[in-house]
Parts: C-alpha cells; sequence; structure tokens
C-alpha cells in the first residue's frame, strides 16, 4: 500500500492563527509555498475550492507550471457544470502536469455555499447528482467514440473528449463525506476516500462503512483512504503543547466562520468533530480536540501535538487502522507543512517500511 505526504495551499497565505494577508491572488506567496514544500518532500497540495474563492483550477496551473515533481490534490465541486466539460478541463490539467493531478470531488455539505452558485437541491439530492455526475465524467475518459447519455440529471447526445488522462484511463477521484449518501457514492467511485482527523475507532468505523458500500460493487480492496489533520511539533513534548496553547489562545481570539460562511458548520464531518472533541481535549495518544471545539470544526482542525517521533508515532497508528495517505494543513502554512515533510513523514515513511518488510518476511 502505497503512501502519499499531502500538503495544502490556497489563493493566499492565511489559516485560524494567521490572518488572511496579501493580494486576494498572491502569486508569489503561492509558488514560495509550493516549492517549499516540493523541497521539503511533500507529494502533493490540496487545492480548495469554496463559492467566494478564486478559481482554483488556475491555482493548480500556476504551480503546476512552475514546480517539476510535486502533485495537486485538486478540490472540484459538481453541479455547477457539465461532466463533459469538466472531464476535459481536468484531463488538460493533468496533460500539461505531466499526470501530476488527482481530484477530489466536493458535493457540497453546505445549504449556504451551494446556493451562492445557484444550487438549491438538498443534501441528498446533491449526492444523487454526484453519483451520475461521475459515471459520466469517467465514461468520457475512457471511451474512444462518442457516446450518449440520458439520466436523472444530465442528458448528453455524441459525448466525446480528445483530450484523455496520462496515466491510462482515470484520473484518481479522492472523495469526501460522512453521512450515508457521501458512503453510497464513494463504494462506487471513489479510488481515495478522504477523512479527517478523528479518534482511531471513528476512522476505523468510517473505514469499514466506505468499504462495505464498495463491497456490491466488487471495490472493497481497492479504495485507499487520506486521513486529514493538523500537527503541532517541537524538539520536546512540553514545548510542542506549549505551542498548542498558544495557537489555542490565536484560534479563541481572532474565531471567525469557515470557508463556507456557517456559524457553526452543518456538514457530518464537522458534527463527528465536534463530538469527538467533547469526549476530551486529547484522544488517543496525542489528538488535540480543542481547536476543533473553538472553532467549530469548520475543517480538518483536530491536530496531533507532540514531538516528531510521537506524531509519527500516531499517523503509523492509523496506517495500521487502514490508511495510507496522510493530508497535513497548517497552523502556519509554510512553517508547518516544511517540518511535516522534512521531521514528520521521513519517519512515517521508515515505519510503513518496516511494517512492509514483515510482512513479506512473514509470507
Amino acid at each position: 500500500m502505497t503512501s502519499e505526504f499531502i500538503g495544502h495551499v490556497s489563493n493566499r497565505e492565511g489559516s485560524d492563527i494567521v490572518p488572511p494577508q496579501g493580494p486576494v491572488i498572491d502569486k508569489d506567496y503561492i509558488l514560495r509555498h509550493a516549492r517549499a514544500a516540493e523541497e521539503a518532500g511533500i507529494d502533493r497540495l490540496l487545492i480548495g475550492a469554496f463559492s467566494t474563492w478564486p478559481d482554483n483550477n488556475q491555482i493548480a496551473a500556476h504551480v503546476f507550471s512552475h514546480t517539476s515533481r510535486i502533485g495537486a490534490l485538486l478540490a472540484h465541486r459538481t453541479g455547477f457544470m457539465a461532466p463533459t466539460l469538466a472531464a476535459r478541463q481536468l484531463a488538460t490539467l493533468d496533460q500539461f502536469s505531466d499526470g501530476r493531478l488527482w481530484v477530489h470531488i466536493i458535493t457540497g455539505g453546505s445549504d449556504a455555499d451551494q446556493q451562492r452558485d445557484g444550487d438549491f437541491l438538498d443534501h441528498d439530492r446533491r449526492y444523487e447528482r454526484t453519483d451520475e455526475y461521475l459515471t459520466v465524467l469517467k465514461k468520457v475518459w475512457e471511451n474512444e467514440e462518442p457516446f450518449d447519455h440520458e439520466g436523472e440529471f444530465y442528458k448528453f447526445k455524441g459525448a466525446f473528449s480528445q483530450v484523455k488522462p496520462v496515466h491510462g484511463q482515470r484520473i484518481p477521484i479522492s472523495f469526501g463525506g460522512s453521512s450515508e449518501a457521501a458512503f453510497k457514492v464513494a463504494g462506487k467511485h471513489a479510488d481515495i476516500y478522504a477523512l479527517w482527523g478523528e479518534p482511531l475507532d471513528g476512522v476505523r468505523e468510517t473505514i469499514g462503512k466506505v468499504r462495505e458500500a464498495a463491497a456490491p460493487f466488487g471495490r472493497a480492496d481497492d479504495i485507499r483512504f487520506t486521513l486529514a489533520f493538523r500537527i503541532v511539533v517541537a524538539e520536546t513534548e512540553d514545548k510542542a503543547w506549549e505551542r498548542a496553547d498558544a495557537i489555542l489562545d490565536r484560534v479563541k481570539s481572532i474565531a471567525r466562520p469557515g470557508g463556507n460562511g456557517e456559524k457553526l458548520p452543518s456538514n457530518v464531518g464537522s458534527l463527528r468533530l465536534r463530538e469527538a472533541a467533547a469526549r476530551g481535549k486529547v484522544l488517543d495518544k496525542w489528538l488535540w480536540t480543542e481547536v476543533a471545539a473553538a472553532s467549530g470544526a469548520g475543517g480538518n482542525s483536530t491536530a496531533l501535538v507532540g514531538t516528531p517521533d510521537q506524531v509519527a508515532e500516531a499517523l503509523l497508528d492509523y496506517y495500521d487502522a487502514g490508511v495510507s495517505n496522510f493530508l497535513m494543513r497548517g497552523f502556519y502554512p509554510t512553517e508547518d507543512t516544511v517540518a511535516y515533510g522534512r521531521d514528520v513523514a521521513p519517519l512515517v515513511k521508515a515505519g510503513i517500511a518496516a511494517r512492509q518488510a514483515r510482512a513479506v518476511a512473514a509470507e
């Protein structure tokens, strides 16, 4: 099971504790951050999407054109363009990047964010539309001849794309969402399923549900899993917790709505993080929940706190639970990303290699 270590880049510098600064599209920051992440060994960068943010396709193109190795995990919201057009756009970007693209499908957990762009379907209907959208998207990539499609949400005649993904018939599809509707679509379509940094028991539960949903399609063992979290690392555990306390104070002093504008995010993933936070400030070994509680858990807001060895040990526990990819978004964006790639990821890679060697020896 191969693993990727994923960071995050936005249109300008900012986080829970770093107020947005610079122009709305800060080209210099984007490149400094992407190049620092690439040099630190990060495999790819998540580029998110909200209804008020700049177009992330063009941010990805900017990153690709000025880097040589690092990939992108590009958030893509379904329902706002035809899947035939999306298939051509994504395949074109994949070609220009020499196959460095993964696409992360966003169905939309926030009614408010969807409605800003004119989408008034309810939660479960959005997932039904995503199911059909991905069916068409993949068919455009795979088919060498024009095809017709008539479904509940889309109708096409003679759909075809000259441009195809670099690596065969597919761009890897990452998928998120913690509702039963999300599990159903993920089981059918996802290559990678992404979940926020829940305690180990919650992660095992979600992995089990996704694999169960994938079983009728013969895909239960094919789906990989990505864990999204934060890190707070220092040379000693005491210093790491001092940093965590300072971060929490800062979060409380500048708390503001998340990217979707909701006062208290209503999606199931946020609810699960708030439920985890109610169980305790620190869960398992070093899973810190206080920022999720203070911020409303509008995103991946739990963190692993400790020395690089301790954080790596916690990540290896998640690897043993079935997680293969680890996504980190920094409180201090570039500083934390570099520390993650330089100090933590090599330890996790070594632990994974040792586990794989033991498994081979035992065969």
